[in-house]
């Protein structure tokens, strides 16, 4: 059974060289998790977006898919698949050259699972865009102030991709998406906010 923090403290104070050391890592982990928006993780929501992802692919969602059969070849395509107070979910169809911006969640935790194909993206780090590529199966969480341009990656290896046809993906939020800040890169090498919106769509404009 795990010891109280009363009996942890005082067992740090009976000895300071071990204590202490085995006990911050917990104490600030329960302070950062007390300071963010949402008691759910990234890890929760990983789970979440892994969890959606094999219920869509064993067709527990085929009731959201588009009517037709005929996935989207000009513009994104989403369907929300869960949502209430703490999270939502969104199933997101990605299709060439169209891109997100650059852009951030506002207060919302992310996290996406790639069902088929691959996405590109370019995260802020600070200094510098740096690019990424995540194939079928691969997963991503996205603390608060990540900002990233996403799009449909082409240029990778068809045998790493999964179907290229649709490219899909499942997005978690939490608290639920309601409002995005985008951004360009100065001549300075820094962020500049352009612009922020109130939506609840995910990953930008479904355009």
């Amino acid at each position: 059974m795990r010891s109280s923090s009363l009996s942890l403290f005082n067992s740090a104070a009976d000895n300071p060289r071990h204590g202490v050391s085995r006990l911050l890592p917990e104490v600030t982990e329960r302070a950062t998790a007390s300071a963010l928006p949402t008691r759910l993780r990234p890890a929760d929501l990983l789970r979440l977006t892994d969890e959606a992802a094999e219920d869509v692919l064993t067709g527990r969602y085929d009731h959201v898919l588009p009517d037709s059969g005929l996935w989207p070849t000009e513009n994104r395509w989403a369907a929300r698949l869960l949502a209430d107070d703490e999270v939502d979910l969104w199933l997101i169809s990605w299709v060439a050259d169209k891109s997100t911006e650059l852009h951030d969640h506002a207060g919302s935790l992310g996290a996406l699972t790639v069902l088929s194909g691959g996405l590109s993206e370019l995260r802020w780090n600070g200094r510098e865009l740096r690019r990424r590529t995540l194939t079928a199966g691969d997963q991503a969480s996205f603390p608060l102030g990540w900002v990233h341009d996403v799009t449909r990656a082409d240029d990778v290896e068809a045998g790493d991709l999964g179907p290229l046809n649709p490219t899909l993906s499942v997005h978690a939020y939490s608290p639920p998406l309601s409002a995005m800040s985008y951004y360009e890169v100065t001549g300075h090498g820094t962020l500049r906010r352009t612009r922020t919106v109130l939506t609840d769509q995910p990953e930008g404009e479904l355009e």
